[in-house]
């Protein structure tokens, strides 16, 4: 790996998604929502925000029939959900630099919630700004490796205008500037690939580990309670964990 993403995080991120997809499927239409309702356009050849959304409800294993419904409801007339997209930041145990981006429409609960979930688990909410430094913004796509040429990826991953490619376990990891991303993206599944995760990510410079058992199954938890949470959209972090 060369400061990517690690595919650990991606991996525990794809098996909660697989064992939750009602409530995956609950954020990525709230996601679908506001990305129609801020691009003006349910048409995704005209809406980039809108394409990288169904882009991602795909590599979650979402039917189109759903997306398609999603799009049609949220282009509708007399749509009066009013989604407001907030940022927190703060620590988790150890020191574990944590950012939560959500959707929500009601910033009191929200940030209440937010509040309360890294009091309880041993972190403490932050001002904006207080680790998002630690942070890139990067576009990352993950294909399955098996029955594919590494080299072959590479290139192809390369002439598409990706940043960096690198092979970790079973899968590539390919990186791209965030202006890049929807570009690379297209031009690959042009070529018939498929993903496992699709999407512009927040990438830390640095990870961190924990050594403290009892600090892990409190980190654990405090990651669970964010994801969970129906206003959270995305939780980022430079906890780089162990495999069990």
């Amino acid at each position: 790996m060369s400061g990517q993403s690690k595919w650990i995080n991606i991996k525990r991120k794809k098996e909660k998604t697989d064992g939750q997809k009602a409530k995956v499927f609950t954020k990525l239409a709230r996601e679908i929502a506001v990305a129609i309702k801020e691009g003006g356009s349910a048409d995704p050849s005209s809406n980039s925000r809108l394409k990288d959304c169904i882009a991602k409800a795909k590599a979650a294993n979402v039917p189109n029939d759903n997306i398609d419904r999603v799009i049609k409801k949220a282009s509708g007339e007399g749509n009066a959900d009013n989604y407001e997209a907030l940022q927190y930041e703060g620590y988790g145990p150890s020191g574990i630099a944590v950012i939560v981006e959500t959707l929500t429409d009601n910033r009191n609960r929200t940030a209440g919630e937010m509040r309360h979930y890294f009091d309880k688990y041993g972190g403490n909410l932050g001002q904006t700004g207080c680790v998002s430094f630690m942070f890139n913004k990067k576009g990352i796509l993950v294909i399955e490796a098996e029955g594919l040429d590494e080299d072959q990826v590479m290139e192809d991953a390369l002439e598409a205008g990706a940043a960096d490619f690198a092979a970790d376990e079973d899968v590539f990891e390919i990186t791209t500037e965030p202006d890049d991303f929807s570009g690379v993206r297209d031009d690959l599944e042009a070529k018939g690939y498929s993903f496992v995760s699709a999407e512009v990510e927040m990438v830390p410079d640095v990870y961190s580990k924990i050594d403290d058992p009892e600090l892990v199954v409190k980190m654990e938890k405090l990651l669970d309670m964010l994801e969970d949470n129906d206003d959270v959209q995305n939780v980022w972090h430079n906890w780089e964990q162990e495999e069990e």
